[in-house]
């Protein structure tokens, strides 16, 4: 592990500094904005902008990059992805990684904004960079809101138009008590202290340009999405099913995870006014609250930029392994689910998306929350409801987890059961905002609506070296079925022989097809033998934004069940996706670490180094082989057996001397 002692006083005491080197300037800008909860955007950019660079820790994060997207199953295929998004996704991040490793930044957060925006063009939640210096637990270390988030509304003709959210003054009011003031009193001349006059206003221009200007600049950089009307749609406001009750998400417009607007100048048409009017309105950035204090620049970088328990990986069978709380691990602030337990994600595998705008803590505004009783079987951010047409049921599902793994599944059958003896012969699933979740849990909730269906070296390590006796890690062969669903066993190496291919002028490599890993074990025993519901009387809704394991569950139900497919809130002249990311087995930086040092590979020179930064970095690994697993397994490199613990010290490589 990296935090320790030793690395902690190199780490903060050379000038703090490894993440760092301080310009000479009076008075410190991180200062400026101690202790303050609100503060002005350009003051925080400011304390990000005096971090310098520090040359060997920029070198670190590049090659944690470049060895990790080894594991990473789309990198070839996003240099140009296949239909649907041949047009949406054209990144060769290998080679953008290589110009910024030569780059030379004026700041070290100028360098966090091009690695960001370098994984963010692969549009692919599984791969996403994420600096904690700037972006932190439920929101970024400091967010910049605006109380206008915006809606696309349709008017009974059919055309479409940009508006102010008719419910806008309600969610910032409740929101941000302690700044709606400062906001009304930044109106100018008659609209001075009118802000929720504002409410549901036609917005006219956004900074001079039409409104679709801004939508599309905005789907440009957020990633996230293959979908461009995907990423179009994450600009304005939505809402979502989560475990706590029903949330607000403001939208890229009125909440930024990084200080990069000052003002918005809205030219608007307000209800029941005729003429055009011009609002200047200035964001302001609210510090997150998992930010540490800190007095100045160096306080700042020392409290809450160096790595800590989770950044890295650890093997599990030293004697110095000590369990990381899940929601403790720096990957757990940004995954779209409630944290579960390494033990139970290792046994029920997860594919989930990260964000760098995580999941909402804005309530949503009660008017706007279903007024039905919910059903029986609701639980958490899957909620039942039975319409008042006695036939129509809804199952709002924002999240395909939960923090326990069986009494999840068993509460999506109850729903469906319950539904059913209330009348329910059509059903509506509304997966909008939906990050993903336990893959089994897609599969499951196919299969009780639908009814049956007749249908690396470290890898060597475990079979040959027996470095995993508790089988505890995702390469083990015990973990996974063969084609024919039956299970490899111990001493089987499924990696072997790859199947090569050339994706994009590149030669890539994946393992042999998979079969199943759901069924029996990842099912309750409870699994009904008849159809739930007609899949033709079965219908999936979201915005667009269904990840991960969201996109495993509808692109099935689609394209095998016949199942419908609607986008809300989309522009009728783009071509709308129904989910737009790859499904897939997910995993992050520090989860491959604890694969490499448990089994005893962290120093071959294929291996990523310990990341010297508080940073977590995830990537999707279930649809290819690792390029580690071939380069290694062809190499037949001598590894020192596992004794009393790890051979050598992993955090020496972020130790400055």
């Amino acid at each position: 592990m990296v935090s320790t002692p030793k690395f902690l006083a190199a780490f903060v005491g050379l000038s703090l500094v490894g993440a760092a080197v301080l310009e000479e300037r009076a008075p410190d800008p991180c200062a400026a904005i101690a202790g303050k909860k609100w503060v002005a955007p350009r003051d925080v950019r400011a304390c990000y902008s005096s971090i310098k660079v520090d040359e060997m820790i920029k070198s670190n994060i590049t090659e944690v990059i470049n060895k990790t997207l080894a594991f990473h199953a789309s990198t070839n295929y996003q240099i140009k992805a296949p239909q649907p998004f041949a047009d949406d996704v054209h990144e060769d991040v290998l080679a953008t990684l290589a110009k910024i490793k030569q780059k030379r930044y004026r700041s070290d957060y100028d360098l966090h904004i091009d690695l960001s925006r370098a994984l963010k063009r692969l549009n692919d939640g599984h791969c996403v960079w994420i600096n904690r210096c700037y972006l932190r637990l439920s929101q970024a270390a400091f967010t910049n809101f605006l109380p206008t988030p915006m809606s696309l509304l349709t008017a009974p003709d059919g055309t479409q138009s940009v508006h102010i959210s008719p419910e806008a003054f309600t969610v910032a009011k409740a929101e941000f008590p302690d700044q709606i003031q400062f906001w009304q009193d930044s109106l100018l001349g008659p609209l001075k202290g009118k802000l929720e006059s504002l409410s549901g206003a036609k917005v006219l221009l956004i900074n001079g340009r039409p409104p679709f200007n801004a939508v599309n600049d905005n789907a440009q950089i957020t990633g996230s999405y293959q979908s461009f009307a995907t990423r179009q749609n994450s600009f304005f406001s939505s809402y979502q099913a989560a475990a706590a009750g029903w949330t607000y998400l403001m939208g890229n417009f009125a909440q930024q995870s990084l200080p990069l607007s000052d003002i918005a100048i809205l030219t608007i048409q307000r209800i029941n006014h005729t003429l055009p009017e011009i609002v200047i309105l200035p964001y302001r950035s609210r510090i997150g609250s998992s930010v540490k204090p800190f007095t100045d620049v160096k306080s700042y970088l020392a409290n809450n930029c160096v790595a800590v328990a989770g950044t890295n990986g650890e093997d599990i069978y030293s004697s110095s392994f000590a369990s990381i709380i899940p929601a403790e691990r720096p990957v757990e602030k940004f995954q779209q689910q409630a944290p579960v337990s390494a033990q139970i994600a290792r046994k029920h595998l997860i594919d989930v998306t990260l964000d760098t705008s995580p999941l909402s803590d804005v309530v949503l505004p009660p008017v706007l929350v279903p007024g039905l009783p919910a059903a029986p079987g609701s639980r958490n951010a899957a909620q039942f409801y039975l319409l008042n047409d006695g036939k129509t049921g809804v199952l709002a599902l924002g999240s395909f987890s939960d923090s326990d793994y069986f009494p999840f599944l068993d509460s999506l059958l109850k729903g469906l059961v319950s539904l059913k003896s209330q009348g329910a012969t059509q059903l509506v699933i509304d997966v909008t905002n939906n990050g993903g979740g336990f893959i089994c849990a897609a599969h499951w909730l196919h299969r009780i609506i639908i009814g049956p269906k007749s249908t690396t070296l470290i890898v060597k390590q475990i079979v040959n070296n027996n470095a995993d006796p508790d089988n505890q890690l995702l390469y083990n062969p015990l973990q996974w079925n063969d084609a024919n669903n039956q299970q490899f066993a111990a001493n089987e190496d499924w990696l072997q022989p790859p199947v090569e291919k050339i994706i994009n002028g590149r030669r890539d490599a994946f393992s042999q097809r998979l079969g199943q890993e759901c069924q029996p074990a990842g099912f309750p025993s409870n699994v009904p033998e008849v159809a739930l519901f007609d899949p033709k009387k079965v219908v999936i809704v979201s915005n667009g934004r269904c990840a991960s394991s969201c996109s495993l569950f509808s692109i099935t139900m689609s394209k095998h069940e016949g199942v419908k497919t609607v986008v809300v809130g989309g522009k009728k002249d783009t071509q709308q996706q129904y989910c737009g990311i790859v499904g897939g087995q997910s995993t992050d930086f520090s989860t491959i670490d604890t694969e490499i040092k448990t089994t005893h590979l962290k120093n071959n020179t294929l291996a990523p180094p310990d990341l010297c930064v508080f940073l977590p970095f995830a990537v999707l690994f279930r649809l290819q082989l690792p390029i580690l697993a071939i380069l290694v397994l062809s190499s037949h490199l001598a590894v020192t057996p596992a004794k009393s613990g790890p051979p050598f010290d992993f955090a020496s490589s972020c130790v400055i001397e």
